[in-house]
């Protein structure tokens, strides 16, 4: 709830509070009462997340046994440190509606040990209502080759969980495509400038520069900074086109580099955008706007939907007779939806705790904002 990032989770926050009050904070016809709490897991000095209040916040959570849901986190990072501590308390039920890092539900390269290390009960406590990044990145190698037409493209990651995973899948999908991957190098997030970085990626192809740079990173780990660098050694962005996930397609980001620099920057966000949501979305754009003001962060409908789904879970549990009280039987009551229909769609969660939806929206900086681009698949 600090730095760049704190508009996005403001609205995450303002949205499960909406869906809590349209339901007068009770379940099952007023037999339950729900009170909900948000939790800031930042240090306000660094402006993002921090390890140890991260810690702090699940093992609140475990030891507190009147709370029944977990739901969070905002980073990936933070959720690798979670969901093993809420795992053996219960299960803890944990939904997020922001984390994007494959390993969290499923098997990736590199990484043998995931996700299984997370869930020692062997149990899955943990789901979420976004895409995961295994599918971001191929869409992403995919709209630079079909959309931008580049051939060439030098790859960045921040060397966090989230940075890393994309990059993997942006770098697997290229292999595949017919994309020439110059090179790879993943930055350091405090450091003062990538002068030197840019001036190689400037000489990558033969001694010219790349078509594209595909950065991938969160906007807290030093992403304007790169791109200011990258339009000083390359020019601005119509000629070496930037491109990003999710962690860049942010406000924030565009406040922070500049606007001039900013301008022609791609991201892409799971999902589609507010007026292709479906009529339950349509409806929850109103009531947020009645309530808080327009929603312009992508992350608002996840936030209803997480909510709106343990809802569903809780009045599930009551209908059949079970109590919506005892940890094990929310988690599987959650985890057992199917067809769920939400202001996303409707859509399922999987065996592993992730979610149908497939859709990817791509944005563009135009004006000093992202302007909507397409949905792909």
């Amino acid at each position: 709830m600090s730095g760049v990032s704190s508009y996005e989770t403001e609205t995450i926050v303002n949205a499960e509070t909406l869906r809590l009050e349209q339901s007068g904070y009770s379940a099952c016809d007023g037999r339950y009462s729900i009170t909900y709490e948000a939790w800031d897991d930042a240090d306000p000095a660094q402006g993002r997340w921090d390890p140890n209040v991260e810690v702090d916040n699940a093992n609140q959570a475990a030891q507190d046994a009147s709370i029944i849901a977990y739901l969070g986190t905002f980073n990936s990072g933070a959720a690798r440190l979670s969901i093993p501590i809420l795992n053996q308390a219960g299960p803890l039920l944990m939904i997020s509606p922001a984390n994007t890092y494959p390993g969290l539900t499923k098997a990736i390269p590199g990484s043998p040990d995931e996700p299984d290390k997370f869930y020692p009960t062997g149990i899955r406590n943990y789901a979420r209502v976004t895409t995961a990044d295994d599918l971001q990145g191929e869409v992403a190698a995919r709209f630079v080759k079909d959309q931008l037409e580049a051939n060439t493209v030098y790859l960045l990651d921040d060397g966090d969980p989230y940075g890393v995973s994309v990059a993997n899948a942006f770098e697997k999908a290229a292999e595949e495509i017919g994309i020439k991957v110059l090179g790879r190098q993943s930055i350091d997030p405090n450091a003062s400038n990538y002068k030197t970085l840019m001036s190689t990626i400037n000489k990558s192809n033969n001694g010219n520069p790349p078509d594209a740079i595909y950065a991938a990173m969160v906007v807290n780990n030093n992403a304007a900074q790169v791109l200011k660098d990258k339009i000083v050694a390359m020019g601005d962005n119509s000629k070496v086109k930037f491109v990003g996930p999710d962690g860049i397609q942010l406000q924030g980001f565009i406040d922070e580099a500049g606007e001039d620099v900013a301008e022609g920057v791609y991201a892409s966000v799971a999902g589609v955008p507010f007026d292709q949501l479906p009529e339950k979305g349509q409806q929850f754009i109103h009531d947020y706007a009645a309530r808080y003001g327009t929603p312009f962060s992508p992350y608002a409908p996840y936030g209803y939907e997480v909510m709106n789904v343990l809802l569903q879970g809780i009045e599930n549990i009551c209908a059949a007779g079970g109590d919506p009280t005892d940890r094990e039987t929310v988690r599987a009551a959650v985890f057992d939806i199917r067809d769920f229909s939400g202001v996303l769609g409707t859509w399922s969660f999987d065996e592993n705790g992730d979610i149908s939806i497939t859709e990817m929206t791509f944005y563009k900086v135009e004006n000093g904002e992202y302007a909507y681009l397409g949905v792909f698949k």
